[in-house]
């Protein structure tokens, strides 16, 4: 097929005879052997059916997976390492040290630390 460019005018006159004959005999051979025969066609498969107690026990089991996601989901996870939380006296020393670090700052005539 690729080859159709590289053929004359007369070989490719000659090609579309042999197809007009081809098609002639097929038609003869068809009208010889009576109706075309159809072609083998395979019967769709058949659907599997599943029983309404096998449906519900994969409902009751979807159900029981989802109750089982939504109970973990309202309940938080307790984190087993506690948050540490600093005590107002420690507070209170951090903020008395900064206070003094910038007064010593800006007695020097700083700007930034």
């Amino acid at each position: 097929m690729s080859n159709l460019l590289s053929l004359t005018s007369a070989q490719l006159k000659r090609a579309a005879d042999i197809k007009d004959k081809i098609e002639v005999l097929t038609k003869e051979l068809t009208g010889i052997l009576g109706a075309s025969t159809p072609a083998k066609t395979e019967a769709p498969k058949a659907r599997r059916k599943m029983s309404a107690s096998a449906r519900a026990k994969i409902a009751a089991a979807q159900k029981a997976r989802w109750a089982k996601t939504k109970t973990a989901a309202k309940a938080p996870a307790k984190s087993a390492v506690k948050k540490s939380k600093m005590s107002a006296a420690g507070r209170a020393r951090i903020a008395a040290s900064a206070k003094a670090r910038w007064a010593k700052a800006k007695a020097a005539g700083k700007t930034k630390l």
